[in-house]
């Protein structure tokens, strides 16, 4: 499988705009293409946009974490509206009932029979905003729909679109009023991606730009449509992956089970997923085999919500929040663990 003609066989990370051209339809080209149209309204995000990609073509979902006002849901939205795809936002609060997501059986017609209605969860690209703010009865329902991509009502299975990716956000700072994760849900997000500040430059771009307030993005073509996403889901299949990189990735995955520091280490789900994000990561970067650097770049984002630190592995946080302190703690961490294993040559 040739995937992209003109694209260097360039490390993961190598995604300057120095790269040769790509050539029309290639994934490299679907990408740059893709990232452009969300650039011209949301500044400074292409490293996310990539991993939102990543996650479509893997068939994983995102959980994104970072302060209010980052733009996160106005991100996915925008995303959303550039692939051609449904999309529904589900604003969680801790009033809610599973039904409210998933449906219910209603009684309808002159004969009062029983009718399935489908509830929002039945759509391409699921935004649940504020997710930590629904109680654990509401969590759990998304549990099925995110692992098996189907809905049970009644002790009936309705299956959902394809593709199908939930995208969730979560505020690591205010807690009041919220209910954390279960780790089995955790566990099922592909990425938990830590959205941060803009850098000055992109600020200042900010202030410049957006001149009114809006909720919503603005009308424009999809920058890309279903057959190229299918297309893109039948080339990630297809990435190589030589016996060394198997058995990389896996000593990765094994090492977080092996720290002292860490209370739980990352599941075998974790390796699984993980070798589809490495993938399609490496079919971004046109290429059709996978690097050590694909494993590399992706490790921080796919093991560190399915860890957990043990207390007396934390380090006093002066000048910093619990949970800048707790985050910075587990960087260090994974990033320990990741330099341990040696890397193939």
């Amino acid at each position: 499988m040739t995937v992209d003609d003109t694209a260097p066989a360039a490390p993961s990370g190598a995604r300057g705009s120095d790269s040769p051209a790509p050539s029309p339809g290639s994934p490299v080209e679907i990408l740059r293409r893709l990232t452009a149209s969300i650039g011209r309204e949301v500044i400074g995000t292409e490293e996310i946009v990539h991993a939102l990609t990543v996650a479509l073509i893997a068939e994983g979902h995102v959980l994104l974490e970072g302060v209010p006002g980052l733009a996160k849901t106005y991100l996915v939205r925008t995303f959303s509206n550039r692939l051609g795809l449904a999309f529904r936002r589900i604003q969680f609060t801790p009033d809610m009932l599973p039904t409210d997501i998933l449906g219910s059986m209603v009684v309808t017609g002159a004969d009062r029979t029983f009718e399935f209605r489908p509830g929002p969860i039945f759509s391409n690209v699921i935004l649940a905003d504020e997710i930590n703010r629904a109680p654990p009865k509401v969590q759990s329902a998304l549990l099925e729909a995110m692992q098996e991509r189907q809905v049970t009502i009644e002790g009936k299975s309705h299956p959902l679109p394809r593709p199908f990716v939930v995208i969730a956000t979560q505020n690591p700072i205010e807690q009041e009023g919220t209910y954390p994760l279960p780790e089995a849900e955790l566990d099922r997000f592909l990425f938990r991606w830590i959205v941060r500040y803009p850098s000055a430059e992109d600020e200042v771009t900010i202030l410049k730009t957006r001149t009114a307030e809006t909720d919503a993005p603005g009308a424009a073509t999809p920058a890309i449509g279903p057959a190229e996403i299918d297309r893109l889901a039948q080339l990630h299949r297809e990435v190589y992956l030589t016996d060394d990189l198997y058995r990389y990735l896996a000593a990765v995955v094994r090492r977080t089970r092996e720290d002292h520091r860490l209370l739980l280490g990352a599941s075998p789900r974790a390796s699984v997923q993980f070798l589809r994000a490495t993938r399609a990561s490496a079919l971004l970067d046109g290429r059709d085999f996978v690097v050590p650097d694909d494993v590399r770049e992706l490790a921080f984002a796919v093991l560190n919500h399915r860890v957990i630190v043990r207390p007396e592995a934390m380090l006093p946080t002066t000048g910093l929040t619990e949970a800048v302190g707790a985050l910075a703690q587990l960087e260090r961490i994974l990033r320990d663990d990741l330099n341990a294993v040696e890397v193939p040559r």
